[in-house]
């Protein structure tokens, strides 16, 4: 009941966004954005059950695990275990789910909430659809795994193989570079815009910084990661944009051999 209560409040966004975009630089459509938010999220749900169901390592490999074993881009990460970290790493992780909601204070916004959020929910999306279905398909330690100071029931649990790559970072760059870019295209004239970019940069980069250093990924997780939400929170809008001279979409999809996303272009 709950989740069809949620998919009908999903296509409810998008049709009230569908009429209500004359002024907007973008274009939504409740046959294409409603199928691709609800295949995202069950992509999610799906992704996120493959996660929890990892198993983990036993207590003798556990013992066994050796930094040199770690590639040498990442191994400087290896062994790293701060909970203080993870903890304030959840804070800008989560507060920057509502920072679209401080686009409806811009007055040439305001009036396209509706639509603004179809987009934002489509961005979220596809964004957790790419890293669960990733995630629940990789095993991949965490730097913690390897430390020393890290509890035996820490490096043995199931979670701590879901490393790659790094959902915080992720999650955070797609939400802030969407609001960056959803301001961008609205205020063409307006000189906060290098601002409100490089605050959408150094967000998800703090919180990068922060699981890195809790011990949860390691650098290449956090760099795919930030690209792969930056890419998302970009992409999205700009493939909306009634300016966009080419008919692409970008569905999450998955498959028994893969799992990603699917640029679809009509001609």
């Amino acid at each position: 009941m709950k989740a069809k209560i949620l998919l009908f409040f999903f296509l409810g966004m998008v049709a009230n966004g569908a009429y209500a975009q004359d002024d907007s630089p973008y274009k939504t459509s409740l046959l294409v954005d409603g199928p691709v938010i609800a295949v995202g999220s069950g992509l999610s749900y799906l992704g996120l059950k493959l996660m929890q169901d990892k198993d983990g390592i036993s207590q003798e490999e556990a013992m066994n695990l050796r930094k040199e074993d770690v590639n040498g881009f990442d191994r400087f990460a290896a062994g790293n275990f701060d909970p203080d970290a993870k903890k304030i790493s959840d804070y800008p992780f989560y507060g920057s789910f509502g920072l679209p909601l401080l686009l409806v204070l811009n007055e040439n916004v305001r009036s396209k909430a509706g639509q603004m959020m179809v987009l934002y929910i489509e961005t979220m999306a596809v964004t957790g659809a790419l890293f669960t279905m990733t995630n629940g398909n990789v095993k991949r330690l965490r730097p913690l795994a390897y430390g020393e100071n890290t509890p035996l029931h820490e490096k043995i649990r199931g979670n701590a193989t879901n490393s790659f790559y790094a959902g915080h970072t992720a999650a955070t760059a797609s939400a802030t570079f969407f609001v960056a870019k959803v301001f961008h295209d609205f205020n063409p004239d307006s000189e906060a815009r290098p601002y409100i970019w490089a605050a959408a940069a150094a967000i998800p980069a703090g919180v990068g910084y922060l699981r890195l250093k809790a011990g949860k990924h390691f650098l290449s997780d956090n760099l795919l990661g930030y690209a792969i939400g930056a890419g998302a929170g970009i992409l999205v809008p700009q493939l909306h944009k009634k300016s966009n001279k080419y008919n692409i979409s970008l569905v999450p999809v998955s498959a028994p051999d893969y799992n990603g996303a699917l640029l679809v272009y009509n001609f």
